[in-house]
């Protein structure tokens, strides 16, 4: 068998092996498997709500599902795990499964994919893609899609990141498809940028009791300092106008019985005849003979 082939006949076997439990445990809630070839032969890990139902009393269902996967599918040394789904709404084969069974009981298709939607992202799923495909509401083929959050449809991140789900609801009309991928919490999607918040170490250094105190002593000291200042520029203003009124007094005579005194340096007269002064350097006129 050329290698080609053979990674085509692993597909086939996986997708068949895949059917086969999804019908045969429906009713313990089957969310998966994942197949590991080991030189001990080949290990399959079931995903369950349920595990009780997988195992079986006494271990029987597992016995049994272990012999068919040995003599159906060929498998070498087949050994089964199961596990327990922590969270079934962030389970995309366990939701589409419950969607496919709600549309079978005759809710209407656009009722039950936004009540889907709001249980997996009420769950805390970065996004939730849902397809519901097929004759919906009448003999036409139609698709609804019910979209919310962050979804991815290319690249490498689809297959690593993106957890995928399908069922099948047989109806009067026709078979229904419901496809459910997720998008998982705690997954760093690719392309995103996040802003660092700002480090403000002197704010937070600081004692609130001591940042209170200095505020305190600040409003205190500004009317203290204002009203010095008034008082100063007050005793200014008064010796100033203590000082030109002095000056303004101080007047004398000469040996000419005139009045004289010193106004802003500038030394002035008055003669006896009149009542305003003059500065003496100013010529005088003379009567005419």
């Amino acid at each position: 068998m050329s290698v080609e082939r053979k990674f085509m006949q692993e597909g086939i076997n996986r997708a068949q092996i895949k059917e086969y439990l999804l019908k045969r445990l429906s009713r313990a809630g089957y969310g998966g498997l994942k197949i590991n070839r080991t030189p001990m032969g080949t290990q399959i890990t079931v995903s369950a709500e349920k595990p009780g139902i997988v195992i079986g009393k006494s271990g029987r269902t597992i016995r049994k599902l272990t012999g068919d996967l040995e003599t159906m599918f060929h498998l070498e040394n087949p050994q089964i795990d199961v596990q327990e789904i922590a969270t079934s709404e962030l389970n995309a084969q366990v939701m589409a499964t419950v969607l496919a069974n709600a549309l079978e009981r005759g809710i209407y298709f656009r009722k039950a994919g936004h009540n889907m939607l709001r249980r997996i992202m009420g769950a805390g799923a970065l996004g939730c893609e849902i397809v519901i495909s097929g004759k919906l509401t009448g003999s036409r083929s139609r698709v609804g899609k019910f979209v919310s959050g962050n979804i991815l449809h290319a690249g490498n991140p689809v297959d690593e990141l993106v957890d995928k789900g399908f069922a099948t609801a047989i109806k009067k009309l026709g078979t229904l498809g419901c496809s459910v991928r997720i998008i998982p919490p705690g997954v760093d999607l690719p392309g995103q940028f996040h802003a660092i918040p700002r480090k403000i170490e002197e704010v937070i250094n600081v004692e609130p009791k001591k940042a209170v105190v200095v505020v305190e002593k600040e409003i205190e000291t500004l009317p203290k300092t204002t009203e010095t200042k008034v008082e100063e520029m007050q005793e200014k203003i008064e010796e100033v106008t203590e000082t030109k009124v002095e000056e303004a007094q101080k007047t004398f005579t000469d040996q000419a019985d005139e009045e004289k005194r010193m106004h802003s340096d500038v030394l002035e007269h008055k003669h006896k005849d009149y009542e305003y002064w003059h500065p003496v350097t100013r010529v005088h006129k003379t009567e005419a003979n």
